[in-house]
This record gives structure tokens, C-alpha cells and sequence, in this order.
């Protein structure tokens, strides 16, 4: 068997031709020093796509070929990124939504940035202890399943407001192509179908989302055809309407009637009075990259910048590429990140938010002295009641779009669980989100396993929710270099770390950055989650020997990316290998 630099040597003129599936296959295969994957074999290239002129990589073909298509006929990325969601929006939903909302970050050809936060809001009547069931007692029902988990969707709004500032193509262009998969229906592939047939047992408590995801109960098989009429008529309103086609008339009168029917708080005014916030990106450096990322009330990309400035001290290449040394570092910048996270971070329109304080070298350069002098800071896992965690879905999906002038966009958008809230708006076809669940429970209510109710994430009226969604673009020398980004709830903020990380310090090609494994640590529960084969049992034993325990996971992330060639300027589309549906396609 011929050692993996000699493979690779044979790429290294054009390495983009190495597919992420390939690599996540000989990653699979077993691990050699340092984590370096063993080759037992090849698969086709034909997931990674190399194109000239423009690129859009999302998880359902469907989608990318319509955000591609608009690219082709003039429109620009930020077009293309509307006209990719509203297609997820029906093809992929247990996270492509109308319902609910996520993070739009942008970065314009002659390098200026922009952000747009289109995050779920709470409903007017929100407070602090809506999610206590009739004793008094927090109800995780309440607060996760139930029509007061809803929160007032973003979405539609967020991509109206890119679409005036930004957009150059008519908005019914973007908009009329998911208004056919709805109508006509799309073909259903293997993952959509198996896990809408997961999922039916649990749909029959809805019947409007029983009725729209099964063929008269029985599950969808590959290759059926999935029509979805009621939401084909809102995506109608929406094309023929604008934002008003969603936030006014009637499908505002269907989902405020539906929030009636069961106990939800969501009112017509709540959804008249919705509006997308643009913001300035967080920013950093990282070795020369320049990193631009989402702001709060993303968690995202202040602990990105936060963790990246920690290890910009160190000497991370040398550490060997998931050495124990190596993940023995990334565990302790992740667990100080994800405290401060928790401590400080919130909707910054209703606490004051130390972003400045948090992505500043000298802060960075505290945290790295506390690593070395090798003490336990912000790692104890007693110190509970300065916190303030929510859990968070890892049900999200992250898509990257860039144009032929350069014009880079990354979305990460949701309905927090898989099908969020899973109740379908009778009539509009849409699933709502239980985004509400992304606050904190109640105050004062603090657990080891992450129910704390500190003041920052608390539900206000009109109070957005703490996300862990992080849309990243980097650069270099005012040039692009990769749009970057992946659902996972909380271990998003770490897989963007890591292919930043893998594409900098380890000058990985880019199927190997996104496909190479991962870790996780986010403060509490104090342990690290390994990929499986992320190391050998061997460097796992010596990492639990610096003091980690450790939980093996199947999977973390699915980060959709594009990178640009540095040499010849092609755009280089890497859908994650860990989903079967992600598909990059470009011209």
C-alpha cells in the first residue's frame, strides 16, 4: 500500500481533485501518526466541483442548481443565496425554512463587509417564565414543543432586506422557482426519505404536517415525488407580494390563527412589526487571514475570533495535525470560548454585549497564560452560576455562494430542531420554528448538563435568541479565500475552528479541511466529543491522561464551503462527505 504523501503528491498540482467523500472514506479507513489518513481507497472526485465564474454549494441538488441558474443569468451571489434558501425551503425541511431564521454574512467584491441578522424574535407577550408548565414546575415541553416555543419568524424578511439593498435580479425570478418544486413537487432522494419515514410516528401528534410529509400515511420512498400545494400558494404571495406576502394578509392571518388554536403568542402584530437588523461583522485575524464573521446575537463568530486569537500564540503546525497535543489545545481555548459565550453573550439590543473586550489580542494573550500555567480558569466544571447556557439543536443547514465578480455569501439558517416545532400552518404549508427554546429556561434554574438562567438570554418581548450559528468568510491580501459554515447547533462554532484552523496551520487542500475529523468541547458537560477515528485508541488513551474525558460521536457538522484557488482563481465548491445530499454546483 503506497503512504499517503506519495497519493498526495499526485494532487498537489491541482488538490482540489481529492474529493471531501474521498477523504472522509480514508480517514475512515484507519489513522496513521498524527491523525494523517490511511489509504485503503478512492472514490470519485465528482463531489468537489471546480468552476470560473461562479458557485453555490447547499445541502440538496435541487437547491444549488437554482442558486447556480440565477448566477447564469446575471444575478449576483446575494441573489443567488435568496433564490438557494426559498428552494430549501421546500426540499430540505427539517432545517430549510420560511418559518423560521438564521444569518446572512457578506463580503462585496472591493472587500467591504456586511451582515444581515434575521434571527427569530420573541413575541410581544414573551417573559422570563413563560415555559413554567400549570404547577409552576419548567416544562422542557413548554419550551421545546409546544406552540409558545414558536418564535417570530425571520427568514422571509431577512432575504426581502438583502434583496432591496443588494439584490440586482427581480425578485420574482428568486422566489418562482421554489414556487414550482412546491406546486409540481421534486424528486425525493434517500436521506430525505428515510428520515421523513423517522419521523412520521412522531408527525401524527400534527396532523397538517402528518398529512403534508407521508402519502396518505405511508412514508415517502427515493424517488417519489413530494408535492406541497399549500406551500407552493405561500411562496406565491411571497413572490407576488414581497415581505407583505408573509408578514401581512393572508398568511399572517393563517399562522396567527394557527398560534390561537394552540396557545401560542404569536399575534398579526408580532409579524407586521418583524424586521431584519443589518450589523457590522465581527472581525479578526488570524496569521494574515482576515476573518469575518456573525455578530451577536450569534455566538459565532466572537468565540471563532476569540478561540483563533488564543491560538495564534502557539505554535499549532508543529503540535501534528489530531495529536494528542494538538486536541489537547483546541479543547482548552474551546472550553474558555464557551464560558465567556455563556456568560456574556445575548441580543445585543437588549444587554451589553464585550464583543471588543472578547476578540482583542490582549484578552486572547490573559487566556493563553491561564492554558499554559496549566490552570483550570474558566475549565472548572462546578463554577455554574456566573453561566448562562441553552440548549441548542444540531438541526440547522449552512450553504456558500460566490459570484463571478467575487461577491462572496454565506447563510446559516433554521428551524432549531429537525422540523422545528413540528407544526405546519394549516392552509400556508409551512413548518414553524421552536426557536423560543434557544433562550433560557427560567431564572435562576441552573444545572450541570446546561439548564442555567442568567439574566443576558432570558425571553423578553422582541428579544432575538442567542444563536451558535457562524457564517464565516475569510480573506487574505483583499482577496477571497473560502466561505465557511455548518449546522451542528453548538459544535458549529467548533467545526468552522477547525477547517479554519486545518486550511491555515496545516495548509490542507480544501476537501481534506472540511472532510478531516473533528472534536468538541463547549464548557459544560466537561467533556470532549471525538469523531470517531478523529485519533488512534492509543493518542485517546494520552489525551484522557491530560485529564479529558471522552465521548466518541458518529458525526459532527456538515459544513458546505467554497474555496478559491490561490494560483489560478478557479472556485473550488466542497460539499461535507457527511451528507449525502450536499452538492456543489457551479459554471
Amino acid at each position: 500500500m503506497i503512504d499517503f504523501e506519495t497519493f498526495a503528491s499526485r494532487f498537489r498540482a491541482r488538490p482540489w481533485l481529492l474529493s471531501a467523500a474521498a477523504l472522509l472514506s480514508l480517514s475512515a479507513g484507519g489513522c496513521g501518526q498524527n491523525g494523517q489518513p490511511a489509504l485503503e481507497a478512492v472514490r470519485s472526485a465528482q463531489d468537489v466541483v471546480e468552476a470560473e465564474t461562479g458557485m453555490v454549494v447547499s445541502a440538496y441538488p435541487d437547491a444549488s442548481e437554482i442558486g447556480t441558474e440565477v448566477l447564469r443569468a446575471g444575478g449576483n451571489a446575494v441573489d443567488a443565496a435568496i433564490a438557494t434558501g426559498f428552494a430549501l425551503a421546500v426540499t430540505h425541511p427539517t432545517a430549510g425554512n420560511i418559518g423560521g431564521g438564521g444569518f446572512m454574512v457578506i463580503r462585496f467584491p472591493d472587500g467591504r463587509t456586511t451582515a444581515l441578522d434575521f434571527r427569530e424574535k420573541a413575541p410581544l407577550a414573551a417573559h422570563p417564565e413563560m415555559f413554567l408548565d400549570e404547577s409552576g414546575e419548567y416544562s422542557a415541553q413548554v419550551h421545546h414543543y409546544s406552540h409558545l416555543a414558536v418564535g417570530v419568524p425571520g427568514t422571509v424578511a431577512g432575504f426581502a432586506h438583502a434583496h432591496e439593498s443588494y439584490g440586482s435580479a427581480e425578485w420574482r425570478d428568486l422566489v418562482d422557482p421554489a414556487v414550482g418544486l412546491a406546486r409540481d413537487g421534486f424528486v425525493v432522494r434517500e436521506r430525505l426519505a428515510r428520515s421523513l419515514e423517522r419521523m412520521l410516528p412522531r408527525f401524527e401528534t400534527y396532523p397538517t404536517t402528518h398529512a403534508q410529509f407521508s402519502k396518505d400515511g405511508s412514508p415517502y420512498q427515493p424517488g417519489d415525488t413530494l408535492v406541497q400545494a399549500d406551500l407552493g400558494a405561500t411562496l406565491e404571495r411571497i413572490r407576488d407580494e414581497g415581505r407583505a406576502g408573509f408578514y401581512a394578509g393572508t398568511t399572517a392571518r393563517l399562522l396567527a390563527e394557527e398560534m390561537e388554536r394552540g396557545g401560542g403568542a404569536i399575534t398579526e402584530e408580532d409579524l407586521a412589526r418583524y424586521q431584519a437588523q443589518e450589523r457590522a461583522p465581527v472581525t479578526g485575524t488570524y496569521r494574515g487571514f482576515d476573518v469575518i464573521s456573525m455578530p451577536p446575537p450569534s455566538s459565532g463568530g466572537t468565540a471563532l475570533v476569540e478561540m483563533l486569537n488564543v491560538l495564534e500564540g502557539w505554535d499549532v503546525a508543529a503540535m501534528g495535525h489530531n495529536s494528542p497535543e494538538h486536541a489537547h489545545h483546541l479543547v482548552e481555548v474551546m472550553r474558555r470560548a464557551f464560558r465567556d459565550r455563556a456568560t456574556y453573550l445575548a441580543d445585543p439590543d437588549f444587554a451589553d454585549v464585550p464583543v471588543e473586550r472578547l476578540t482583542s489580542k490582549e484578552y486572547a494573550a490573559e487566556l493563553r497564560a491561564v492554558v499554559e500555567a496549566g490552570q483550570a480558569g474558566a475549565s472548572s466544571p462546578e463554577d455554574v452560576s456566573a453561566a448562562a447556557v441553552a440548549p441548542e439543536s444540531a438541526e440547522t443547514t449552512h450553504y456558500s455562494v460566490v459570484d463571478g465578480d467575487g461577491m462572496a455569501v454565506s447563510v446559516t439558517y433554521t428551524l432549531e430542531a429537525g422540523y422545528g416545532s413540528m407544526i405546519t400552518v394549516p392552509g400556508a404549508g409551512f413548518l414553524l420554528n421552536n426557536e423560543m427554546g434557544d433562550f433560557n429556561a427560567r431564572p435562576g434554574l441552573t444545572t450541570e448538563t446546561g439548564l442555567i438562567g442568567t439574566e443576558p438570554n432570558l425571553a423578553r418581548p422582541e428579544q432575538r435568541m442567542l444563536s451558535s450559528m457562524t457564517p464565516t468568510i475569510l480573506a487574505r491580501d483583499g482577496a477571497l479565500v473560502a466561505v465557511v459554515g455548518s449546522p451542528g447547533g453548538r459544535t458549529i462554532i467548533n467545526t468552522v475552528l477547525q477547517i479554519v484552523v486545518n486550511t491555515v496551520d496545516f495548509e490542507m487542500a480544501p476537501a481534506q479541511a472540511v472532510a478531516s475529523r473533528r472534536l468538541h468541547h463547549q464548557w459544560l458537560p466537561n467533556v470532549v466529543r471525538l469523531e470517531e477515528r478523529y485519533m488512534s485508541a492509543e493518542d485517546a488513551a494520552v489525551l484522557e491522561e491530560m485529564g479529558h474525558a471522552i465521548d466518541w460521536r458518529s458525526s459532527q457538522g456538515i459544513a458546505h464551503c467554497i474555496f478559491v484557488d490561490p494560483a489560478t482563481g478557479a472556485l473550488v465548491g466542497v460539499p461535507d462527505p457527511r451528507d449525502s445530499d450536499g452538492t456543489a454546483a457551479g459554471y
